[in-house]
C-alpha cells in the first residue's frame, strides 16, 4: 500500500473537471464538477438515512439499479431538495451530461449540495456543460474537488496504490463536507474511483461494510443532511482478475478502500464549520464492537466536550458524561481517559475517577490542532475510532446567515 497523489483521477481511465457555471453568484467559486470513466464501470453507493432526501439521490438510485455507471455530475450552491420540480431537474442534469459525453443518461450519477428549498435552474448547466466536458483531464481532480465545495475551507483528496494478484491498482477520491454532518450517513458528498476489477455486488458489499467504520463515525454538529452520498466507480482497467467473492483479493481491496475513506474522514472532521481542531476519539477495551462505536461517537458528538476542546480545557468529566449517556454497555468504574497530541500526553481519569495532573501541561496538549481522546473501557478487546471537531463561536456565525 502506497499513498499517492491524483485524487479521483489517480486510477487509470478517469478524467475530471470543474468550472463556474453560474449557479453560485460568486464567479470566483467553481460550482459544477464532472467525473468520467473511459468505459462503463461497476458502481455502488450509500445514501443519507434522512427521510427528506434530495432529488439527485432518487435519480442516482434509479440509474445504479443495474450496478453500472460511467460518469458523475455534481453542482454546489443548490441542493435541489424539497423542490416540486426536483426530479425533473436532476434527470435533466443527467441528460445534459450524457449528451455532452455521448453516453446513456442512465449511466450518470447525479449529485447536488448547497441550500435546501431553493429552485435550481438547468440554464447554467446547459450553458456550460460543453465547456466542462471539454476541460476533462486526468489532472482534473483538484478542479472537480473545488467545484463540489460549499462552506469547506480547503479541498479534500486522497489516493493509494496497491497490489491485487500481481497487478498494480489505484483507488482515490474527493470529498466535500464541513457542516450538517452526523451519522448515519455522515453528511457529505464523496466520489471514489478505482481501476480495480470488482463486480457490482462485491463493490456494494465493500462500500456498505466500510462506511460503518469510516463515514458513519464522523460528527460535526449533530445534523444529518438530506443530500449525503458516497459513490464508487470501478472500471477494471488495472487488469486484475475480477473480484466476485470474498477472499484475499477482496480483503486487500477493502484495506485500500478504508485507507482512502479514513483519510477523507479526517479531512472532513478537521474542516468542520468554524472548527480549529480535529478531534479523534479512540475507544479500546470495549465488550464488543457495537459498544466501542457507540461510545466513541457519543464523545465526538458531545457539544460540551467539543466546547471544552475549543477552550483547551481538560474537562474530562464531559467525556465520562458522554460515555454514561451513550447507551454503550460499559462499567463506568473501569473507564480511563487520556488526552494526547503532538505536544504530549496527559492522563486525566483512571477507573472512573480523576487523577492528579498538571493543568498547564494539559493545556499545552489541548492547544494543538489535532487532539486524541483516548478512552479505555477496561472491559474487553473491541475498539473503534470516531472523528469530530471542536465547537467554536464561528460555527454559529456561519450558520446564522448561511442562506441569506
Amino acid at each position: 500500500m502506497k499513498i499517492i497523489s491524483g485524487g479521483v483521477c489517480a486510477a487509470r481511465g478517469f478524467r475530471a473537471a470543474g468550472i463556474h457555471c453560474g449557479i453560485r453568484h460568486n464567479r470566483a467559486k467553481k460550482d459544477l464538477a464532472l467525473i468520467v470513466s473511459d468505459r462503463r464501470a461497476s458502481a455502488a453507493a450509500v445514501y443519507t438515512t434522512n427521510l427528506v432526501k434530495g432529488a439527485p439521490l432518487t435519480v442516482t438510485k434509479e440509474h445504479l439499479a443495474d450496478g453500472m455507471a460511467q460518469a458523475v455530475i455534481c453542482n454546489s450552491g443548490n441542493a435541489n431538495t424539497c423542490n416540486a420540480d426536483g426530479l425533473q431537474i436532476a434527470r435533466g442534469m443527467a441528460e445534459l451530461a450524457a449528451g455532452a459525453l455521448g453516453i446513456p443518461a442512465e449511466d450518470v450519477v447525479v449529485a447536488s449540495t448547497g441550500v435546501i428549498g431553493q429552485r435550481l435552474s438547468l440554464d447554467p448547466v446547459r450553458d456550460k456543460i460543453g465547456a466542462l466536458a471539454a476541460d476533462l483531464s486526468p489532472e482534473g481532480s483538484a478542479d472537480a474537488c473545488e467545484a463540489i465545495m460549499t462552506t469547506d475551507t480547503h479541498p479534500k483528496q486522497a489516493a493509494v496504490e496497491f497490489e491485487l494478484e500481481g497487478r498494480t491498482c489505484r483507488l482515490g477520491g474527493i470529498a466535500k463536507g464541513s457542516g450538517m454532518i452526523h451519522p448515519n450517513m455522515a453528511t457529505m458528498l464523496v466520489f471514489i474511483t478505482t481501476d480495480a476489477a470488482i463486480s457490482p455486488a462485491m463493490l456494494q458489499k465493500a462500500l456498505s461494510g466500510d462506511v460503518a467504520s469510516s463515514f458513519n463515525m464522523i460528527s460535526i454538529d449533530g445534523d444529518t443532511s438530506t443530500n449525503d452520498m458516497v459513490t464508487v466507480l470501478a472500471n477494471g482497467l488495472a487488469g486484475n482478475p475480477e473480484i466476485t467473492a470474498e477472499g484475499p483479493a477482496f480483503a486487500a481491496f477493502m484495506q485500500a478502500l478504508n485507507t482512502v475513506t479514513v483519510a477523507l474522514c479526517r479531512a472532513i472532521a478537521g474542516d468542520g464549520e468554524g472548527a480549529t481542531k480535529l478531534l479523534e476519539c479512540s475507544v479500546t477495551g470495549a465488550k464488543d464492537l457495537a459498544a466501542a462505536r457507540i461510545a466513541a461517537k457519543s464523545v465526538v458528538c458531545s457539544s460540551l466536550t467539543k466546547a471544552a476542546m475549543f477552550g483547551a480545557d481538560a474537562n474530562w468529566g464531559r467525556v465520562l458524561c458522554a460515555l454514561g449517556y451513550s447507551g454503550a454497555d460499559l462499567d463506568v468504574n473501569k473507564v480511563g481517559v487520556r488526552f494526547r497530541s503532538a505536544a504530549g500526553s496527559v492522563e486525566v481519569c483512571r477507573d472512573g475517577a480523576g487523577v492528579d495532573f498538571s493543568e498547564e501541561e494539559a493545556k499545552k496538549v489541548l492547544l494543538e490542532d489535532e487532539i486524541e481522546i483516548l478512552v479505555d473501557l477496561g472491559d474487553g478487546d473491541a475498539a473503534a475510532t470516531a472523528w469530530g471537531c471542536d465547537l467554536t463561536y464561528d460555527y454559529v456565525k456561519i450558520n446564522g446567515d448561511y442562506r441569506t
